[in-house]
């Protein structure tokens, strides 16, 4: 049966963020994941993922500036420094947490780009080991290009490549079905075929990145999917609400934690 993490920079936006966990908590999430905690102190973050008595499946390194549009530094030559301190300061927040995977954004740069291409091997190699030290997994995720424009990393085959090609066991996939939807489509064709490689799971659907209750994809089949592969990882719920997080969790009510 999935197990689902309620994605806490989209869902639960009612609250501020740090009640964010006792509300998904209260709605019977047993995990949360999030993009960024940065603008938190990490003892904070701890607090409220421990008073909700809470998982935290997965955040994000540092992506650079992200209000000006940056997406991550990890393939764009130059910004080494940069991205080697960001992981500095997510260890903070991973000692704080507990959370045994990372997301590393690629940033904006062309996939067939050289240099761009030898700057992200780089920085999976520096973030592998040295996450590895503290026995967390370095996940890599492909995003669709109507989302964002001129991301890096925009194809499935290409990141399960650049897993394969690390050659270190905790570099993974994230495998997001929204974006393979609308990157390939047939996502459970793909999701058989890249699972020995898949890190973590996340879920939207595909008209609008609301909830996972319509048919594209379709979730009730991709959920026994994972079941049948034996998939005991979080399900991350990274997906906007259509009206209200609360008024639209009908569809998790099968899977919701129990008093």
């Amino acid at each position: 049966m999935p197990r689902f993490a309620a994605n806490l920079s989209m869902m639960f936006n009612e609250w501020a963020f740090l009640d964010r966990f006792k509300a998904a908590s209260d709605a019977g999430f047993d995990a949360v994941e999030f993009l960024f905690p940065y603008e938190h102190p990490a003892e904070k973050v701890g607090l409220a993922l421990a008073g909700g008595e809470l998982e935290q499946a997965l955040f994000n390194l540092p992506p650079g500036d992200w209000n000006n549009g940056e997406r991550g530094m990890a393939a764009i030559p130059g910004r080494e420094a940069e991205f080697r301190a960001g992981i500095e300061t997510a260890l903070a927040y991973v000692h704080e947490t507990g959370v045994k995977r990372l997301h590393m954004m690629a940033g904006h740069a062309d996939p067939k780009d050289p240099a761009a291409q030898k700057a992200y091997r780089a920085s999976i190699a520096y973030a592998a080991d040295k996450l590895g030290e503290h026995g967390i997994d370095l996940l890599l995720e492909p995003i669709n290009g109507k989302d964002m424009p001129g991301y890096f990393l925009n194809d499935f085959d290409q990141a399960a490549a650049y897993v394969r090609e690390s050659g270190r066991p905790n570099v993974k996939l994230q495998f997001d079905m929204y974006h393979c939807e609308l990157i390939h489509g047939d996502v459970g064709a793909r999701l058989e075929a890249l699972y020995p490689l898949v890190g973590h799971v996340q879920i939207a659907n595909a008209e609008g990145r609301h909830e996972p209750d319509g048919t594209k994809p379709d979730y009730a089949k991709l959920f026994s999917q994972l079941d049948s592969l034996g998939y005991a990882g979080c399900v991350g719920c990274e997906y906007r609400p259509r009206a209200g997080t609360l008024e639209g969790l009908g569809w998790f009510a099968p899977w919701k934690r129990r008093a």
